[in-house]
Formats: C-alpha cells, structure tokens, sequence
C-alpha cells in the first residue's frame, strides 16, 4: 500500500479524543487541518514533537487550522499525556491502528516503531503535505505551518 500522497482527498473516519468524544474528520473539512501520527504518550521524541505543536498552537489557529495527533494510546493515557504537557488540540485514540493503516503510515526499525508523519488539509479536503521524519520532530511543525501560510 502506498499510502496517502500529496494531491489526495483525505479519506474520511472517526476516532475517540482524549475525553471519549468522537470525533469525525469529515465534518472539519472547509479548513486547514494538521493531522500527525506519533508513536506513544510521554516519550521524549512525542513530547518535544507534541510541546512544539503546543508552542506553535497559537500560530496554527490564527490561520484558522486545527491540529490533531494521533496514536494507538488509549482514551487514558491521551488524557493523562494532554494534561501533563498542557495541550491545546485534540489527541485522537486509533488501538487498532486501523486510521493508521488507512493513510499507509510506514513504520521504523523493522516495524518495531509505529512512524511519525504529519498530514496537512487544506479547507478543500486536499492532502497538501506528507512529512514523514522519525527523527527531526520539530521540523513537522515548521513544515506544516510553511504549508499553511503558503511559504
């Protein structure tokens, strides 16, 4: 499976957020979406990459986009990882990896580590963004934000 590409209509679905509320992405086209796959809760790598995001929160919705990360974290542990670092945007609960599978996120180190890659929407439902990097995680958020702003 190749995944989701640059170009693509983003594929529709719904997932729990961090107080159990479902959320369905279908009903939030018509504006800059940012969704981004993250291994786990509260590792180094995902808190400086979901801090960033935090950081950089204000930015995103001055341009009138919303942020989404995403795992296969239960419900709990989204919550506990949101209120520990004080985040502002929703963290949406694939167990199942299903969401996961549906965009074609690759996985690192011989399948081992769930990827890391962020997805940025425009208001037409057009993937505009594909930024697959394990490593370099604050340069999702620069990327996204060049995107949006249309750097």
């Amino acid at each position: 499976m190749a995944g989701i590409r640059e170009g693509d209509r983003l594929p529709r679905f719904k997932l729990p957020n961090q107080d159990g509320k479902i959320i369905d992405i279908a009903r939030l086209t018509e504006q800059w979406l940012v969704i981004y796959f993250y291994p786990k809760d509260d590792t180094p790598g995902c808190t400086k990459e979901a801090c960033t995001f935090r950081d950089q929160y204000h930015l995103f919705t001055d341009a009138g986009a919303k942020v989404f990360g995403v795992s296969a974290d239960s419900i709990t542990s989204h919550k506990k990882f949101k209120v520990k670092y004080r985040l502002p945007f929703d963290l949406l609960s694939d167990e199942n990896n299903n969401v996961r599978k549906l965009f074609g996120v690759p996985s690192d180190l011989f399948g081992l580590i769930p990827g890391r890659v962020t997805y940025v929407v425009d208001p037409k439902g057009i993937v505009r963004l594909v930024f697959n990097s394990q490593l370099n995680t604050s340069k999702h958020v620069e990327k996204a934000l060049e995107i949006i702003r249309g750097n």
